[in-house]
């Protein structure tokens, strides 16, 4: 009789156990959602961190395609925000593998800055760029005359 109940026991004991593992496995859900920068430029790279996504998982949103989150306490996934988002404040949402939960952040998307490559003549003059500049053509056509004729002048008395 003792030994049936002791049976009894271990058996209630290893099933407790056996239920229980799997939700030791499972992890509580995505907590503690970080994005560096907050504001990123349209075509820009964002990162964004997550506690608790053990076995990894995804982070989604609008404004980029779905990124992959590492494995580990934090996990860490590297978003790229595609060009043609509007700008404007956005959320993104972290889901682990192995946990149906999710948790958001709000970042916001800036507009793109343009290439600073140089102006390279993609700019007309101004009237004062063409003031100065007819200036400075008029000044050394004027002093080009002079110095011919002084010129000619010493030549002409010379001879």
């Amino acid at each position: 009789m003792r030994a049936s109940r002791a049976f009894a026991a271990t058996v209630a004991a290893c099933a407790a156990v056996g239920l229980a593992a799997p939700a030791a496995v499972a992890s509580s859900g995505p907590g503690n959602v970080n994005v560096n920068p907050f504001s990123v430029h349209q075509g820009g790279r964002m990162t964004v961190s997550a506690a608790g996504c053990t076995h990894g998982g995804t982070v989604t949103s609008n404004a980029f395609p779905t990124a992959r989150l590492s494995a580990g306490a934090t996990g860490y996934a590297t978003a790229k925000i595609r060009h043609n988002a509007t700008p404007g404040h956005y959320n993104l949402a972290v889901k682990c593998n192995d946990n149906p939960l999710t948790a958001t952040h709000q970042y916001t998307v800036l507009a793109a800055r343009g290439a600073q490559g140089g102006l390279g003549g993609s700019l007309n003059p101004s009237d004062t760029e063409m003031a100065v500049g007819a200036a400075l053509v008029g000044t050394a056509a004027i002093g080009g005359g002079i110095f011919i004729m002084r010129r000619r002048r010493m030549n002409n008395h010379g001879s």
